[in-house]
């Protein structure tokens, strides 16, 4: 949804990239095979990539110690290419991860190396303008129509046996919207950080959500979700303020929840008041980084993928509000889920903490099969709750039956 009166900006023709949703509590606190060099976990791998226009799967391995292996592999097709990351049994019950911005398919390694320990078969693809995946330059590429597409063909590629999907940030609308179209496909649905908005995640359906009393309508007229008006109305300036220095832009952005910002004015309410994330400065400031957060190789691999493509095509995605507001209207049953859902909460996330506004509301409704857990982290679960996250939804798919 363009919702200034400016157009929605064009993509330029450099290969840079922009991103789409945060909780920076810290900031300014040939048909041949080749080889692609990775890291990840303790050990530097190569993955082969081919280029042939049929779907091929290529692969190496991360190992980690004892834990289970990350296998490298991507899925190839004539309308996209998903790199994607898999552990555990091939034949084991299939749980897929999808992550969110401004993340890569490796921010799940954790959770797929505990759950690929009880026999899951764990899949997390780099997403749609991340990693090694197909990165676009139209900014309606990125509508979550053709983002379902791409794990709908993910998915078929690894047998089209339903699956339970885990969802974080902006992988949450995704696998919402799998979930409600496609609910063949979906034998439950997890939902970690970012809840399920059944008419669509779109800032025009956010704005009721907002706790008043928090954000005054007269100060914060789009509450704490005023960055995704800056996004799209300073598009162009967010990417240059985020590339002018990849790597301390990441560290800034991921940092641990802080109990002293609870239930007070949060810094993606203030973006448009500041000219921007990183004010006049137009650029990351130097943040020490949080190695309990990204084990450091991951972390290395993160930003080498940001170097390749910017942050560009990543925050394209939200350029799109009136398209996925369309496709959400288009979901049977009125965009109901029945099937078993998870939502992690993040109860210092300053984004979408259900306990603060009425943001959960929305999937209490379309959700009747419902588990709400709650973890005293921010923003980032994964990397912040990794082994109790794993617990969540352990007991979560014991009690649904969903093992």
């Amino acid at each position: 949804m363009n919702n200034s009166p400016h157009p929605v900006p064009k993509f330029s023709d450099t290969h840079a990239a922009l991103a789409a949703n945060m909780d920076i509590h810290a900031m300014l606190t040939s048909n041949t095979s080749r080889s692609t060099p990775l890291s990840g976990g303790d050990a530097g791998i190569s993955v082969p990539f081919g280029r042939t226009p049929e779907a091929t799967t290529q692969q190496a391995s991360v190992a980690t110690g004892a834990k289970a292996s990350l296998h490298a592999r991507a899925l190839r097709t004539p309308r996209h290419t998903t790199r994607y990351w898999q552990a555990g049994p091939a034949q084991g019950p299939l749980m897929i991860f999808l992550h969110g911005w401004p993340e890569i398919g490796l921010t799940w390694r954790a959770q797929m190396q505990e759950l690929a320990a009880d026999g899951w078969c764990c899949v997390a693809p780099d997403m749609r303008g991340y990693g090694d995946s197909s990165a676009p330059k139209a900014p309606g590429a990125y509508a979550l129509r053709e983002i379902v597409r791409d794990m709908v063909e993910l998915h078929d590629h690894l047998g089209g046996r339903a699956a339970v999907w885990v969802g974080h940030d902006l992988g949450s609308p995704v696998a919402g919207a799998l979930a409600s179209h496609h609910p063949e496909r979906c034998r439950g649905v997890a939902l970690v950080s970012v809840p399920y908005f059944p008419d669509g995640f779109a800032l025009a359906n956010l704005l009721p959500l907002v706790n008043r009393k928090i954000y005054p309508a007269d100060q914060y007229p789009d509450g704490q979700w005023d960055y995704c008006r800056f996004y799209v109305t300073h598009f162009d300036q967010t990417v240059s303020d985020f590339d002018a220095d990849i790597p301390a832009t990441l560290v800034a952005i991921y940092r641990p929840g802080n109990p002293a910002s609870r239930g007070r004015v949060y810094r993606s309410a203030l973006v448009t008041r500041n000219g921007g994330w990183f004010g006049s400065a137009h650029r990351a400031p130097a943040v020490t980084p949080d190695a309990a957060l990204w084990p450091s190789a991951d972390f290395d691999s993160l930003v080498a993928a940001f170097r390749a493509t910017g942050f560009r095509p990543a925050n394209a995605w939200y350029l799109n509000d009136e398209a996925n507001v369309t496709y959400a209207r288009s979901a049977p049953n009125g965009g109901r889920v029945s099937q078993p859902v998870l939502f992690i909460n993040g109860d210092l996330d300053g984004l979408f903490d259900i306990t603060l506004s009425d943001v959960g509301e929305p999937m209490r409704q379309a959700c009747p099969d419902l588990t709400v857990r709650h973890q005293p982290a921010g923003h980032w679960l994964p990397l912040e709750r990794k082994t109790e996250l794993v617990d969540d939804i352990r007991s979560w798919v014991k009690v649904s039956q969903l093992a």
